[in-house]
């Protein structure tokens, strides 16, 4: 397990879903309201948030299987985002820990990047009072292209006026360590998160039990 100080770090990158917040139940609700929908068995909760962390789309279509004909997996994208809009809340809340290590990071500019649609991101942060510390935040619908792609970290790190190795991804999966190591910065990793992750095929430079755990790795640098 990698454990060291960040040297120089000064702009800090979030994923969401399993990072900053435990949304995996209103996300599973929302799959198998589909499912059930569509007239198909529900799926198991571990099942379902095995899928989660490539966005929407990829979310359903796993959910659906190889089998799904495009008509209707637009049918069902359209039902389950209608639904998870109007469920996103139910059961979602933040990490223990997290608004304080938030709190405790916010003289560090920060963004939020996720798979996630960013206007619904955007709500859910509004609605848990986290919003109010990130400079920017983007969803998987931001861009062009979506997380590994290193687009979106590129384009935060050009806002912040950050060079690559100033900068750290904190995520819960390995689709979050890909996307460090495709746009050259650090990567960490959170040990709660819900999200799928090969440790040994994609490590990260730093693995967290708690958000607040990086606070001594950055603030060691900057004392």
């Amino acid at each position: 397990m990698a454990n060291k100080n960040f040297p120089a770090v000064r702009a800090l990158i979030f994923d969401l879903d399993g990072t900053l917040i435990d949304s995996k139940l209103d996300l599973v609700h929302s799959v198998n309201a589909t499912l059930r929908k569509l007239h198909r068995p529900e799926l198991p909760e571990e099942t379902i948030s095995s899928y989660v962390g490539n966005g929407a789309p990829v979310l359903v279509a796993k959910s659906l299987g190889p089998e799904v004909n495009p008509e209707e997996l637009d049918r069902a994208l359209k039902f389950f985002l209608s639904h998870y809009e109007e469920h996103k809340m139910d059961h979602t809340c933040a990490y223990p820990g997290v608004p304080e290590a938030l709190r405790e990071l916010s003289s560090m500019p920060m963004a939020v990047l996720t798979n996630k649609p960013v206007r619904i991101s955007v709500r859910i942060l509004e609605a848990l009072g986290l919003s109010k510390y990130f400079r920017a935040i983007y969803g998987g619908n931001s861009f062009a292209t979506k997380k590994p792609d290193p687009l979106g970290v590129h384009t935060i790190l050009r806002e912040f006026s950050t060079n690559a190795h100033e900068a750290v991804l904190i995520g819960d999966s390995e689709v979050d360590v890909q996307t460090a190591r495709n746009a050259g910065i650090l990567s960490a990793i959170v040990n709660y998160g819900f999200g799928m992750h090969d440790r040994v095929a994609h490590p990260a430079d730093l693995y967290l039990e708690r958000l607040i755990d990086i606070v001594p790795a950055l603030t060691a640098t900057h004392s």
